[in-house]
Formats: C-alpha cells, structure tokens, sequence
C-alpha cells in the first residue's frame, strides 16, 4: 500500500515547508499547491486523501475552493485560517469543510487531526453489517455507497460517518458531543465547535432527499433516526 497523499494549499512557502517536512516524517507523501487555481488542478490529478486548504489565498480563496472541489470530490479538507469570525467559520462547514485550524497553529495538533480523520475513513465497519438500512434507505458499508429507493446518492466522507453512526444506534438518541467523537474522532470543545454537527445533518438531510426528515433533531439533547422496516436487499 502506498503513502497516503497529502495536498497544501497555501501561499506561505515557509509554512508550505515546514509542513512538508512534517508530514513527510510522519509517512505521507506531499503535494503543493500556491494559489486557488493550482491547487483545485492538483485535487483532479494527485487524487490525495486530504487537503490541508488556506483560506485567504490570492486570486480565488480557500472558500471557492472547497466549493468547486465538492462538486467532484469528497476528500476531507481542513482549512487554514487567521480568521476567527463565528459567520465565516460556519459558511466553511455549510460549504463542505471537515475542520479548522486557527493561525498560528500546533503542528503536532494539525498532525493528529489529519491522522484521526483518515483513520476514521479506514475505520472497516463490523462484518455482520456489511449492508444496512432503513426501508427507502440503504447502507453498503464495504463499497461506502448510499442508496435512496435503489438510486445512489453522493456523500462526503463524514455524511457517510453519520449517517452508518444514526442508523447504528437504532433509534437511540446520540449527543452532539459524542456525534463529534465518533465522526471527527477526537475530542472536541463545547460551543461553536458542535455547531458543525448541526451543519453536518442539515446537509446529510438535503442529500438524502425526501428520507432525511428521518433524522430527527431531540431539543437539548441531540439526533436521533426515525426507526422503520429494514430496505429489502437491493437487486443485483
């Protein structure tokens, strides 16, 4: 198995080296990028697991990057910011970003980030629940595919953490802070920092179309997922 690959976007060569190195160290294998444009080229030819993504680059920023790179990818992307402002770290999420790290920032927290965010995508689920679901919903946990009424519907890779961690509960209320946990894999504060899980169901909502009013919302306490017959299985 190769090095996983690794994409910084970012116009500060000095960070841009110091991160290389880093992650090299670490066994990952680095690709650069120094504006919007030359990066969103990189995305379609390196296909890397992550993207660590500036967000006040030259030209087009870090924002419009994320956008245009949702429409055919959903590599996680942790963004890079010197911006601390609650409306543009929210529109961050609502775009497709998985996390933020605030100029300046830990390296050794960046790493164990990227870390437990790939960990968590190679996370294989249990054997028994290769394929799962909920009537007009289903999950095929080896293939990480998601189908509504049998058409297949396109999700990030933490959509798809979501949703198996909702259907696995069966039925049971899930705290946002223990939905942080188990989709973001590590620890996370409280205030802002739960806000993305709201963001997160909204858009698992809208992809999966007339079933994601399923996913209920428990005033003070968190989600939970509307129990019904379990889908058939789909035809071959």
């Amino acid at each position: 198995m190769g090095k996983s690959k690794l994409l910084i976007v970012e116009d500060d060569r000095d960070l841009i080296e110091l991160l290389r190195l880093r992650f090299q160290r670490e066994g990952f294998a680095v690709a650069w990028a120094l504006t919007g444009e030359d990066g969103l080229a990189l995305a379609a030819k390196e296909d890397p697991a992550l993207v660590l993504l500036d967000v006040m680059l030259p030209g087009m920023d870090g924002l419009e990057v994320c956008r245009l790179l949702r429409r055919s990818s959903s590599v996680p992307i942790i963004f890079l910011t010197v911006r601390a402002g609650e409306a543009e770290r929210l529109l961050g999420f609502k775009l497709g970003g998985d996390d933020y790290m605030m100029k300046p920032f830990s390296v050794d927290e960046l790493v164990a980030r990227v870390k437990a965010i790939l960990k968590r995508q190679a996370a294989a689920p249990p054997a028994a629940k290769q394929l799962q679901g909920l009537h007009g919903i289903e999950i095929d946990h080896d293939r990480r595919e998601v189908f509504v009424h049998g058409k297949a519907v396109k999700l990030t890779p933490k959509e798809f953490m979501l949703l198996e961690t909702l259907i696995g509960a069966d039925g049971k209320i899930l705290p946002r802070q223990l939905l942080m946990k188990r989709v973001w894999g590590y620890d996370q504060k409280l205030g802002l920092d739960e806000r993305r899980v709201d963001h997160l169901v909204c858009r698992l909502r809208r992809n999966l179309r007339e079933e994601g009013s399923r996913i209920l919302t428990v005033s003070g306490a968190g989600y939970r997922i509307k129990r019904a017959e379990t889908a058939p299985p789909r035809a071959k």
